[in-house]
């Protein structure tokens, strides 16, 4: 790690690689942009180049696996691991979803040894006894709130009940069981009950910065009161600010037709701008977000599947277009921005419409000024009725 400039490891790189190298279950809990990634990824490795020359190679047949609930962050992640791998003796496969019944049809034979994958691609592989799992050894849950939501739980606990998660792993040559590690910027105080079909709550440790669940202090965050019909060319006004200066930006809707809207109006006024979002067909999908993060487009529209993992160390700017409804989201968000390794000057501007979000950005500026954490609020809550939610949010701040 030092030929590619890492000398010293980072706070939750410190605190989490000697915990996961003991062969504990792992909740690692830290600010975004703070080095999360190879807190797990570099005693996998270690692990893996242990285990390697003492089991039979077999194809399909990993022996640490990296879920993650989107296809843009497990790329990202694949591409970390094949930087760490280069020079070493150890396979590292990305599989996302989008032509998984062609695998299915013609199925893949790969030797892996680290395979990072999305959840809906690895499960129906797996059902389907392409890829093997009596070998996986490490399971990692990246962005394991958004993972633990309602929308994925159930299709998560089916598939990790198939694994032999233990309460600890003896460290040994060849290895004995799986551990399990859960990587998030927010998590909620309690864990869904479903998690406990598939590992004992009681074996996980819990390693995390004193910053979890803060505003990052070095980002400038600027709140704009302002009319719904206000709105546009306050964004234009903003946007066009930072393509003069050509600093990258990510403008964040809550909803698809807003994020498709904000791209819309931006283009038609002459900014180049890209949109990208959770209802946008795979093959729409594809390159779109290489596309900005790589320089070419300077402005990308979206909504929240952009705002967590992954690392857009090159913006400097980040829009709440639709401020979000909730704290967790707010900061992913922020966090897209300001990361280890940005450059100066990077900033956050949110526009607050209605009545609600003043609420919510005055219990916000509270709690900052009070020195405490924002609220961490479960994702499987946000669907539930918003009586409830609002209960939970005033008495988390």
């Amino acid at each position: 790690m030092a030929d590619k400039g890492f000398e010293l490891p980072t706070a939750i790189q410190a605190k989490a690689i000697p915990v996961i190298l003991g062969g504990y279950n792992t909740l690692v809990t830290a600010e975004t942009g703070c080095g999360k990634t190879l807190a797990y990824l570099l005693p996998i490795f270690q692990h893996v180049l242990e285990w390697k020359p003492h089991l039979k190679e077999e194809f399909n047949s990993p022996l640490a696996v990296v879920i993650t609930p989107s296809r843009e962050l497990a790329i990202q992640i694949g591409q970390v691991a094949q930087s760490i791998a280069q020079n070493i003796n150890i396979n590292v496969t990305t599989l996302v979803g989008g032509k998984t019944k062609r695998k299915m049809l013609d199925p893949p034979v790969e030797y892996s040894d680290i395979l990072v994958t999305t959840l809906g691609a690895y499960s129906k592989l797996v059902t389907t006894g392409i890829f093997k799992i009596h070998n996986v050894h490490h399971m990692v849950l990246d962005e394991a709130d958004t993972l633990l939501d309602d929308s994925f739980i159930g299709k998560l606990s089916n598939l990790l009940k198939k694994f032999s998660i233990h309460y600890k792993v003896q460290i040994q040559t060849p290895p004995v069981g799986c551990q399990l590690t859960l990587v998030s910027a927010t998590m909620p105080h309690e864990m869904p009950e479903a998690v406990s079909s598939f590992v004992d709550p009681e074996s996980v440790r819990t390693v995390q910065t004193s910053n979890i669940h803060m505003m990052l202090p070095h980002v400038p965050q600027k709140f704009i009161r302002l009319g719904k019909a206000q709105k546009p060319m306050e964004l234009l006004k903003l946007v066009l600010a930072d393509v003069n200066q050509k600093r990258p930006v990510m403008i964040f809707s809550n909803k698809t037709p807003t994020c498709d809207f904000v791209s819309m109006f931006l283009n038609e006024n002459n900014v180049e701008c890209i949109n990208i979002n959770g209802q946008m067909a795979v093959d729409l999908k594809i390159g779109k977000f290489e596309l900005f993060n790589s320089g070419s487009v300077n402005v990308l529209s979206c909504t929240d599947i952009a705002s967590r993992g992954l690392d857009t160390i090159g913006v400097r700017h980040v829009i709440n277009y639709d401020f979000p409804l909730y704290t967790a989201d707010y900061i992913h968000r922020c966090g897209r921005t300001g990361r280890m390794g940005s450059p100066p000057g990077c900033s956050v501007t949110s526009m607050v419409a209605w009545p609600r979000e003043v609420q919510l950005v005055q219990k916000m500026e509270t709690a900052v000024r009070m020195g405490a954490a924002l609220p961490s609020v479960n994702a499987n809550i946000r669907r539930q009725i918003q009586d409830r939610i609002t209960r939970m949010t005033a008495a988390a701040i």
